[in-house]
């Protein structure tokens, strides 16, 4: 929609604000309604057809939760569904604001603002939903080839948020599949917030034992423990000023997660051997191919530990569901190794394309990488054919269950048994002991799947 065509309301208890922004739109919007009271919003949502929203995070009303925008937000979307919503808000609030875009606001400005800024948001939001595609297919890093490419819906959409959310300090979670392209993403994060010229440090924390996590995340003192031979700063000291991603943190401990959630939430660490904490000031990043309702499962991951980490999530989507990226993924690909490889630019037929896109992919974005790497390294001509592309056969497809909303929870029980039953080649009592089970209950459920 065009701005010129839209009717904005502004909802703020201040009325120097309402005035600003009545003034910054009039001769740009058709009409610009200003509200100081949230509690009229249902009123002058149905009296009118309003095409966005903008309103205050905070207001001195009855409901006093701290948050009233978030509940106003709520209540927006409830009633209006399709509107705009962008949340206005004291750089203080931002962590606030941040929320909002998790309980569904396109956006948010923060007091006090630039005019030709806001314009442009109003615009651009008012332009998708209006269904204008953007333009921008990919958010860069510096570091080599690791430009996140992309322009299938699902990608514009986190190339959006990534936009918004990365220049805060909002903590961030990232899930996907291996190979989706999650370290990536937290390196373009990084190299587009303030903290950028600050260091970014990556930990896999999935690998560690438990003396070694305290070890490396937080540091020690020289003789802590039989190999403290001289005293050492952890990573979280390290990424002072800076960024600290931490990979594979769905697979710590909840021994780990007791300790990790002291940290963040006292923003100091103490070195082992020693009681003197030390203030850290990082962003944190961190990312697990775990899905999200297992992680939320407390027998497995603390709950406050989610919700100190996941400010925003993003969730990478496996390549099998951003099929029409994979054009642009291996022309980049081949591109980079026709390069690095002193080769001449090499492109594909129209056969090979078609069988790049038909594959599943259970390897993701770096099953392709691969591929095409090997493809250019044995390729004989510039142009890549059906037979130069040999896909990883350490990579099987995933079943075809996995995606299946309807999945049958017997099924999934079924194949579980037979599988630790030819694993121990028939032994009934070592599959029982594997599977938790008793030889009895084994037994029934071996005669009730018929086996």
């Amino acid at each position: 929609m065009i701005l010129k065509k839209a009717t904005i309301l502004i909802v703020d208890d201040d009325p120097d604000v309402l005035t600003a922004v009545k003034l910054l739109l009039k001769t740009e919007a058709q009409e610009v309604i200003t509200e100081k009271n949230p509690e009229n919003l249902n009123w002058l949502l149905q009296r009118n057809e309003v095409d966005l929203v903008l309103l205050d995070m905070n207001f001195n009303s009855a409901i006093n939760t701290g948050n009233e925008g978030l509940y106003w937000l709520r209540k927006v979307k409830d009633w209006k569904p399709n509107v705009c919503v962008i949340m206005i808000t004291a750089y203080g609030d931002i962590d606030l604001a941040v929320r909002s875009l998790k309980e569904g606001a396109n956006d948010f400005i923060v007091k006090p603002w630039h005019n030709e800024k806001l314009i442009t948001t109003i615009k651009e939001l008012l332009d998708k939903k209006e269904g204008v595609k953007t333009t921008k297919t990919a958010v860069k890093s510096t570091a080599g080839d690791t430009s996140i490419l992309g322009e299938s819906e699902v990608m514009q959409d986190i190339f959006y948020k990534v936009n918004k959310i990365a220049p805060t300090d909002a903590n961030i979670l990232l899930l996907g599949e291996n190979g989706t392209g999650k370290d990536l993403m937290a390196k373009a994060i990084h190299e587009r917030s303030l903290r950028a010229d600050k260091p970014f440090i990556k930990v896999d924390v999935g690998a560690l034992t438990d003396t070694l996590f305290e070890s490396e995340l937080f540091g020690h003192k020289k003789g802590a423990f039989t190999d403290a031979r001289e005293d050492r700063t952890g990573r979280f000291e390290d990424a002072q000023g800076g960024t600290l991603f931490l990979d594979e943190i769905g697979n710590i401990s909840l021994q780990q997660q007791a300790k990790l959630l002291t940290v963040l939430q006292n923003r100091q660490v103490t070195r082992l051997g020693t009681n003197k904490a030390v203030d850290i000031d990082i962003r944190l990043i961190c990312a697990t191919n775990v899905p999200m309702h297992e992680l939320a499962n407390e027998n497995r991951f603390r709950k406050d530990l989610i919700y100190r980490i996941n400010t925003v999530e993003i969730n990478m989507p496996p390549l099998r569901k951003r099929n029409e990226d994979i054009t642009i993924l291996a022309r980049h690909f081949a591109k980079l190794y026709a390069g690095k490889y002193l080769k001449p630019s090499m492109d594909f037929d129209a056969v090979a394309l078609q069988k790049l896109k038909s594959y599943n992919y259970p390897g993701n974005v770096r099953e392709l990488q691969y591929t095409i790497e090997r493809a250019v390294i044995m390729a004989d001509e510039n142009i890549l054919r059906p037979d130069d592309l040999i896909f990883s056969i350490l990579e099987t497809a995933p079943e075809t269950v996995a995606d299946d909303d309807n999945i049958q929870l017997s099924t999934l029980e079924k194949n579980a048994i037979l599988r630790v039953i030819e694993k121990h080649n028939g032994n009934i009592t070592r599959a029982a002991k594997e599977l938790g089970l008793t030889r009895t209950a084994l037994y029934r459920r071996l005669s009730k799947y018929d086996i």
